[in-house]
């Protein structure tokens, strides 16, 4: 019988397709980068505003170039630096420019030290004379130009140093920098974790000042982890580690005077909780010092400082001229401020800030003084980025949640609130990065279809310029996969509408019940359900999804971008409302003809984890399985920065720490729990799972474990993550 070519044509395309749909993901071809997105690399505006610089690294030869492009044609216009052009250095890993952008500051041989600190060897480089000069023999931390470049401030073994680059002449700033005792210019581990900075100094506009805290760990408990390494005998880590209710560093502010070569510390005044009970003596000072940044007066120091509670903030003016602090604004919350980079001076000296004041996060301008001048933006929605001020424009640019929380859109606005206009047009997640005089901005955008998108666009009215890089060969490479879609929806959980996503196997068929798995994280002011293209976890569960399994995650109470309340209703009760949220959506969810309500699983990473080990205890009869991945299992033993903004402290709400630890809910576990973590985790301590482990074996509860040698809190290095994702799919697939 012969057919029409035509009929043929047909049958076999059809047919490539059925096979293309058939092809299946694997966890090597996750783990290995397959389906790794192309990112613009992290780029800088230079002081024109016309070109932006990139660091650029031949993978052959390893040589690191600072390339020159210009935004408009994004065609590349001249190499500022290259490696090959050095004698003294083969390579380099990072770049920062002096202000004038006639120096440069390279930084090799980068060892990381905890989440964002690093040790490294810097130099300086001289744009116009070409000169390289070494900046200390030794690694040093956090080098910093003066405004005019003459000086660079440093920080080794604790105390600061200031280089003069053009004498050689070193001045030591400090001398009772001590490790584990006193730290001088950089922070302790606590605020390094938890109020995400380092460097701890900062130089005054003129360069005549050097603002810089002091931290006394004195008092502070140590923490040690054993590392195992390949060696005869372990080595030990010991560090200062302040656990909830613990004693905190007792920090100071100072000022160095750099032509009179030396410092004042500065009294901020009374700033502890006279109710805690953390105290560990009558004048202990239990408060945090969260930011210090100069003002557009150049002897003017805004300090922000928050008390144990954290629920007290006051932004302080410091005169660096006499030293004297006033409190300038003063902003107090039932439960707790959250701290932000978002302060930006005018020239007038009047700054931008933004608050929740008003139960939404919202941008407000004041005046020197700490009067209100305007509420720069208002509605039931959240700002989520704040990108700064354009002078010229009279314009403010910032991200907010205004088209829904899972979305994010780019808008300028006056000071005054008036003339919004929104930039960004396509719904999904849109973030910018701004040029230096505000001409354009880069837009990365991404959503549940779209892999993420660049392109540059005129600031002034949004249109769009050109696209500077799609993500169009990463979508023909997952087309013989036939994904499943990531769905957004909502369900109302608890009298609350709260965001979801859905993956199903690509055959789902609504007459048949499938197992479900969900994922969520919970913590504070997270978010895990936005309208964003897949992650490494998504391709995992399109992995899962193929097997026959539906994966949902849901965004519960205690999550952020719906407003203050929404977010804070967890206050002194983490893991109560947030478990309450996932149990009540699993039985929801479990009532749907295509779920099998005796297979539901739930697993989480971290916060996750704590919260998926609650999930199988209190919802014993709801969760078939869980996964638990360096879980807190007891928030008695995390920082206290972290815990205690949620939670005060143990010695006030002992009820609040206990009543939803899993450690006092073993004796309830029915099913198969998974419970795995990092040997050498400086965050989340082995302690909380070595301590549930023993609660688990004392009640007779049979379950499954794994820890993974000197691993940080990302559990990866080498193979580690393959061998962790293949341990979970298999336990997925036995047991659920």
């Amino acid at each position: 019988m012969k057919f029409p070519k035509i009929l043929v044509a047909f049958i076999l395309a059809a047919s490539s397709v059925l096979m293309a749909q058939q092809k299946e993901v694997s966890l090597e071809e996750i783990w290995s980068g397959t389906f790794r997105e192309e990112r613009l690399q992290s780029l800088q505006s230079l002081n024109n505003g016309e070109e932006y610089v990139v660091l650029n690294r031949d993978r052959e030869s390893g040589a690191a170039s600072i390339d020159v492009y210009s935004y408009k044609s994004g065609k590349k216009t001249r190499t500022l630096l290259s490696s090959n052009d050095l004698d003294k250095i083969d390579s380099f890993q990072g770049f920062k420019f002096s202000k004038k952008e006639d120096k440069i500051l390279l930084s090799t041989e980068v060892e990381p030290i905890y989440r964002r600190s690093s040790r490294e060897i810097f130099y300086v480089y001289d744009v116009k004379s070409k000169d390289l000069k070494k900046v200390s023999e030794d690694k040093v931390q956090e080098a910093s130009f003066s405004p005019d470049a003459s000086k660079l401030a440093y920080v080794f073994d604790n105390n600061i140093y200031i280089l003069d680059l053009k004498t050689n002449e070193r001045t030591q700033v400090t001398k009772d920098g001590e490790i584990n005792s006193t730290i001088n210019g950089i922070t302790d581990w606590v605020y390094e974790e938890e109020f995400s900075f380092v460097k701890a100094f900062e130089w005054n506009p003129t360069g005549e000042k050097l603002a810089f805290l002091k931290f006394d760990e004195t008092e502070v408990p140590e923490f040690s982890m054993d590392l195992f390494g390949k060696d005869l005998y372990p080595t030990q880590q010991v560090f200062k580690y302040p656990k909830a209710g613990e004693a905190n560093s007792k920090v100071s502010l100072h000022m160095y005077d750099v032509k009179f070569k030396n410092s004042e510390e500065i009294d901020l005044g009374d700033k502890y909780d006279v109710a805690s009970e953390a105290k560990t003596s009558e004048d202990f000072s239990d408060f945090y010092i969260s930011r210090i940044k100069w003002s557009a007066d150049p002897m003017l120091l805004s300090v922000q400082v928050l008390n144990r509670h954290q629920n007290n903030l006051d932004l302080i003016f410091v005169d660096a001229e006499d030293n004297d602090a006033t409190v300038v604004l003063n902003e107090t919350d039932e439960a707790y401020v959250d701290i932000t980079d978002n302060l930006t001076f005018l020239e007038d000296n009047s700054f931008i800030w933004t608050s929740e004041q008003d139960g939404y996060n919202h941008i407000y301008h004041y005046d020197e003084q700490g009067e209100l001048l305007d509420q720069v933006t208002s509605g039931d929605w959240e700002v989520t980025n704040y990108y700064g001020y354009d002078k010229k424009a009279d314009k403010i640019y910032y991200q907010s949640t205004e088209n829904g929380s899972v979305n994010r859109d780019v808008y300028s606005v006056k000071p005054n609130g008036k003339n919004k206009k929104r930039l960004t047009e396509r719904t999904g997640m849109n973030s910018a990065s701004f040029s230096a005089d505000y001409t354009y901005f880069i837009n990365s955008f991404t959503n549940v279809e779209t892999p993420h998108v660049y392109t540059l666009h005129r600031t002034k009215d949004g249109k769009q310029v050109r696209e500077i890089l799609n993500n169009s060969e990463l979508l023909k490479k997952n087309e013989p996969y036939g994904f499943s879609p990531k769905e957004l929806s909502t369900i109302n959980i608890n009298g609350n509408d709260l965001n979801m996503w859905t993956i199903k196997p690509s055959d789902f068929d609504e007459n048949k019940e499938y197992p479900l798995l969900m994922f969520q994280y919970s913590g504070p002011g997270s978010q895990s359900v936005s309208n964003s293209y897949f992650s490494s976890n998504d391709y995992w569960y399109q992995l899962l999804a193929d097997k026959g399994y539906i994966i949902v995650c849901i965004d519960g109470r205690g999550t952020g971008f719906k407003g203050a309340e929404f977010k804070k209703v967890t206050y002194q009760e983490l893991g109560k409302y947030e478990v309450e949220d996932q149990i009540s959506a699993a039985q929801k969810l479990g009532e749907r003809s295509y779920i099998d309500k005796d297979r539901i699983g739930i697993w989480g990473w971290s916060y996750g984890g704590f919260m998926s080990s609650n999930a199988i205890l209190k919802g014993n009869d709801t969760f078939s399985m869980a996964i638990a991945v360096a879980p807190v299992t007891s928030w008695r033993f995390y920082d206290t920065v972290y815990t205690e903004r949620y939670m005060r402290t143990p010695q006030e709400n002992a009820s609040g720490y206990d009543e939803n630890s899993p450690l006092n809910h073993v004796e309830k576990l029915k099913g198969d729990y998974l419970l795995i973590h990092g040997g050498g985790d400086d965050n989340v301590h082995l302690q909380n799972t070595m301590r549930m482990v023993e609660e688990l074996i004392q009640a007779n509860k049979q379950f499954d474990w794994a820890i993974y040698p000197d691993r940080n809190h990302g559990i990866y290095g080498g193979n580690t993550r393959l061998h962790l994702y293949n341990k979970m799919t298999d336990f997925i697939l036995e047991k659920l």
